[in-house]
């Protein structure tokens, strides 16, 4: 799967991008018709301490594409969240796929 990472507001982080590579590739291993993901991380200033960093997180695959979005206080959470999203949705893909 290719794996395409952008920041916007904030720096490059080899860090963020091997957490998010590890998880992405662990739903690849479950879901082999995902063949891209795109994930976009910004920082944006809230009023809350609780929200801020972004992880927006699009997989390419056949039929509509899948996005999901999570702000938290920290990067790892917001990439935690938008990998759960997805694997719900991946599931429902699935499971409709099976039907036909």
């Amino acid at each position: 799967m290719q794996i395409i990472f952008e920041y916007h507001d904030i720096a490059q982080s080899d860090r963020l991008e091997s957490i998010a590579k590890e998880k992405l590739e662990k739903l690849q291993d479950k879901y082999q018709m995902v063949h891209r993901g795109d994930v976009f991380f910004k920082e944006e200033n809230t009023s809350s301490d609780e929200t801020g960093k972004i992880c927006n997180i699009r997989l390419s695959l056949p039929g509509p594409r899948l996005f999901a979005e999570a702000s938290h206080d920290n990067f790892e959470s917001s990439i935690s969240e938008s990998v759960n999203d997805l694997e719900r949705q991946l599931r429902k893909r699935k499971e409709k796929m099976k039907d036909y």
